[in-house]
């Protein structure tokens, strides 16, 4: 269980249940209105030009909802923003320096046709433990497993973390339910981040840790999937899409520590991967 290490939000308050899933298939048409929720991989820093209304949430103006909403001539409200957990799509965001971003699910209203969210990473703090800790631990203990042995002994607690992820999950997608009846709602999955057997110059993690790198992404994505399932609604499968394009790969999707190009930011997605996005998202749009 390589969930050991990450620290999640606590339970949601309850609130009403609505039938998330009463618009699964629901048809999309030219002129619908499609609220886009997530976090920095879903804003996409980087693999565009950045839209200059995004401020401290640093929106591509390529990203998969632009991608989409162009290909399905949709009024797209794109209220992602970088470093978001779940409890910032219900809550106020608070950025560096006081900046306080507002409540993502303000953007859902009456007349919201469409709404993807994809949050849950930063919940956790996944990307921070493995570009963080791990690669901390790694300087000293390159061919040992640092992070992994840390770990040892808490696979209940990462459970739990993991759990209060799958809850929040339900609670936003019942929330845009309330808000918005009619709105299909879909959840959009993480990619492969991370190499499943070796590490690389790009990823200065311990080759013990490799493992417990690929688990933990895998165990968040597999979240998302879970709470799509209890609710009854759709799920868009970055991970099977994005497979052998990790960081490692010979053709990466994700940038590493040190990008060598300019149209991705570190450990975050190149356009390569948020067109595979868009197309995975298009086509269960129908």
């Amino acid at each position: 269980m390589a969930g050991g290490l990450l620290a999640a939000c606590g339970d949601p308050d309850e609130e009403p249940r609505h039938d998330a899933g009463a618009n699964k298939g629901r048809s999309i048409e030219a002129g619908d209105r499609y609220v886009a929720l997530g976090d920095s991989y879903t804003a996409a820093y980087l693999t565009g030009e950045t839209d200059p209304e995004s401020g401290a949430c640093l929106r591509s103006l390529t990203n998969y909802p632009r991608l989409v909403a162009e290909r399905l001539d949709l009024e797209l409200v794109d209220a992602s923003c970088g470093g978001a957990t779940s409890r910032d799509v219900l809550s106020p965001q608070e950025k560096e320096g006081g900046t306080a971003i507002p409540a993502q699910i303000e953007a859902v209203t009456s007349t919201t046709d469409l709404v993807t969210i994809s949050v849950g990473a930063n919940d956790i703090d996944l990307y921070g433990i493995v570009i963080g800790t791990c690669v901390s631990l790694a300087e000293s203990d390159p061919d040992g497993s640092p992070c992994t042995d840390l770990a040892e002994g808490t696979e209940d607690k990462g459970e739990r973390n993991l759990a209060a992820v799958g809850d929040t999950l339900a609670r936003i997608v019942r929330t845009v339910a309330a808000k918005a009846p009619k709105a299909r709602v879909v959840l959009v999955g993480y990619p492969q981040t991370f190499p499943p057997e070796r590490p690389c110059p790009d990823l200065r993690i311990a080759k013990g840790d490799v493992d417990f790198a690929y688990d933990a992404a895998r165990e968040v994505t597999d979240t998302l999937r879970s709470a799509a399932d209890a609710m009854g609604i759709e799920y868009v499968d970055v991970w099977s899409a994005t497979a052998g394009h990790d960081i490692c790969a010979e053709e990466p999707w994700i940038a590493g520590a040190e990008p060598d190009r300019g149209d991705g930011f570190a450990y975050h997605p190149f356009p390569e991967e948020q067109r595979t996005v868009a197309d995975l998202l298009a086509a269960t749009l129908g």
